[in-house]
C-alpha cells in the first residue's frame, strides 16, 4: 500500500509532489495554549496511590501508550489503570495473562542505528528530506546555519523546561533549528505525562514539525498501512503536547508560531539503510487524541464508583519483583472495571490477553471485533446472535424485534446456508448414464 497515495483508517498520507503553491502559507494566526488540565474534582492522588499500593511510585506514560489509550477511547478499565499509573504489564503477569509481544533487541538495535544515519552530520540529510517534502520552493537550510540547541537537563521536568526555552529561542532567531530527542510534557488526569519525540525541526517562517523515525522499509513507496497508522498516532502526540508550548512562545516572542499538522515520517528505502521519507497528516489523530485526553479527567468517576477497599496492589515480595497477592483477588478487582476489549487491543495493551479470556468467556461479540460488533446492534452476546438467527424463534432476545435489521440479516443467512448445505455436494449421475466404475 502506498505511503503516499494510501487512504488508511486513522492516518492521511500527503503527496511528496505537493507544489510550493499548495503549502500552507507562513502567516497563521498564533496557536491558543490548551489550559492546563486540573486535578480531577472527585478523587485525590492519595486514592490513585491507594490504587497502585503503598509505596509504588506511578508508572510514566510514553507517547506510545497515549496513542493506544486515544484508540481505545471506550474502555474505562484503561482509562483508570493508566490515569493511575499501575504497571499493566505486571499486573499481567500477576493475572496469569503475560503480554506475549514488543519489541525485539534485533529491531531496537536497528533503530537505533538507523535512526544516528538519519541524524548524522548534523542532521543534513534529515533537514533535506525536510524540505524536500514540506517545504518545497523555499531557501534550503544551510548545514553551518541550523542550530542545535542543548537540551539536557536535570530529570524531565528540567529537560521540558529546557526545550521549552531553547524553542522560544530558536523561534525568536528566524532560523532554521533542530531539536534532537526534546522533551515535552502532556496533562493525564491531572498528572504530567513526558514524552520524547525522534526530532523537532523549527522552521524560519515559525512553524514547527514533529519529526517520526522508524525502522521499518518504505519498499518502492509503499509502507505497512497499520505501521503507517502507529506512528502517525504517536506523532499526534507529540504534536499535542507542543500545543501549549507554542502558545507560550508566541506570547513572548510576538511572532506567528504554529505546530503543522503535517509531520514527517522517516524509513529506509527499499531494502538498504538510506534513509526516505513522506509526509503524513494527522488532523484525525490530534483530534482524537485531543477529545480522548480531556475524557481522562473523568477518571475520578471511575474511581469514585469502585468500592473504598479497592486496590490493585501486586503485594510484591522482598526482591520487588514477585507478586504475592494470590490472582484471583486481582482479578476481582480488574473486572470491577468495564473494559472495551476487542482484538486490535492485542497489539496495543498488556491487559488484552486477560481481557480476551473474559470476553470469550461470557460469549461476548466484542470479541469478533469491532466492525461486527457495529453490524450486530443490540445483540450482546454469540448466544443471542445464534438464537435471533434461528427462524424458527417467535420472538428474537434482546430489545430486538423481528424487523431489525440485524435479526433480519442474521435470519437469511442462515436461510441461505440451510440451503447450501441441503444441496448435495456431488451430482447423482443421470438416469440414461452408466455409473461410474
Amino acid at each position: 500500500m502506498s505511503v503516499l497515495d494510501a487512504r488508511l483508517p486513522r492516518v492521511n498520507v500527503s503527496r511528496e509532489s505537493r507544489s510550493a503553491s499548495a503549502a500552507p502559507p507562513a502567516e497563521q494566526p498564533t496557536a491558543t495554549p490548551r489550559p492546563p488540565v486540573a486535578a480531577p474534582p472527585g478523587v485525590s492522588r492519595g486514592r490513585l496511590a491507594e490504587l497502585r499500593g503503598p509505596g509504588v511510585r506511578p508508572r510514566s506514560l510514553d507517547a506510545r501508550a497515549l496513542a493506544a489509550l486515544a484508540a481505545n477511547p471506550g474502555c474505562r478499565r484503561r482509562a483508570l489503570l493508566d490515569g493511575a499509573g499501575i504497571d499493566k504489564g505486571a499486573l499481567a503477569q500477576a493475572l496469569g495473562s503475560p503480554a506475549a509481544y514488543g519489541q525485539s533487541q534485533f529491531a531496537i538495535v536497528r533503530g537505533n542505528a538507523f535512526e544516528a544515519r538519519v541524524k548524522a552530520d548534523g542532521g543534513t540529510e534529515l533537514l533535506r528530506l525536510l524540505h524536500e517534502r514540506l517545504a518545497p520552493g523555499t531557501p534550503p537550510p544551510v548545514p553551518e546555519e541550523v542550530a542545535a540547541p542543548e537540551l539536557s537537563a536535570a530529570g524531565p521536568e528540567g529537560r521540558a523546561a529546557r526545550t521549552a526555552l531553547a524553542l522560544r529561542e530558536a523561534t525568536a532567531a528566524g532560523g532554521w533549528a533542530l531539536l534532537d530527542h526534546p522533551m515535552l510534557v502532556v496533562e493525564v488526569a491531572g498528572s504530567p505525562a513526558y514524552v520524547e519525540p525522534d526530532a523537532v525541526v523549527v522552521h524560519p517562517d515559525g512553524s514547527w514539525t514533529v519529526v517520526e523515525i522508524k525502522s521499518f522499509p518504505m519498499i518502492d513507496g509503499s509502507a505497512d498501512a497499520a505501521k503507517v497508522g502507529a506512528a502517525a498516532r504517536q506523532a499526534a502526540v507529540y504534536a499535542l503536547a507542543l500545543e501549549p508550548v507554542a502558545g507560550h512562545v508566541a506570547a513572548h516572542t510576538g511572532r506567528a508560531v504554529r505546530v503543522r499538522d503535517r509531520v514527517l515520517l522517516v524509513c529506509p528505502k527499499d531494502f538498504s539503510n538510506l534513509p526516505t521519507a513522506a509526509a503524513v497528516d494527522v488532523r484525525k489523530q490530534l483530534a482524537t487524541t485531543r477529545r480522548q485526553l480531556s475524557r481522562l479527567t473523568r477518571v475520578d468517576e471511575i474511581a469514585a464508583a469502585l468500592p473504598p477497599e479497592t486496590t490493585f496492589d501486586l503485594r510484591l515480595a522482598d526482591d520487588g519483583k514477585t507478586a504475592t497477592r494470590r490472582p484471583e483477588e486481582l482479578a476481582e478487582a480488574v473486572e470491577l472495571v468495564d473494559a472495551a476489549y476487542a482484538p486490535e487491543c492485542l497489539a496495543a495493551c498488556e491487559l488484552a490477553f486477560h481481557c480476551r479470556t473474559r470476553s470469550r468467556a461470557d460469549g461476548a461479540v466484542e470479541a469478533l471485533g469491532r466492525g461486527v460488533r457495529g453490524e450486530l446492534g443490540g445483540l450482546r452476546t454469540i448466544e443471542e446472535v445464534l438464537a435471533a438467527a434461528r427462524p424458527q424463534d417467535p420472538e428474537p432476545p434482546a430489545d430486538d424485534g423481528p424487523d431489525d435489521p440485524a435479526v433480519v440479516a442474521l435470519r437469511r443467512a442462515a436461510a441461505l446456508r440451510d440451503g447450501a448445505l441441503a444441496r448435495p455436494t456431488v451430482p447423482t449421475p443421470r438416469a440414461e448414464e452408466p455409473g461410474c466404475h
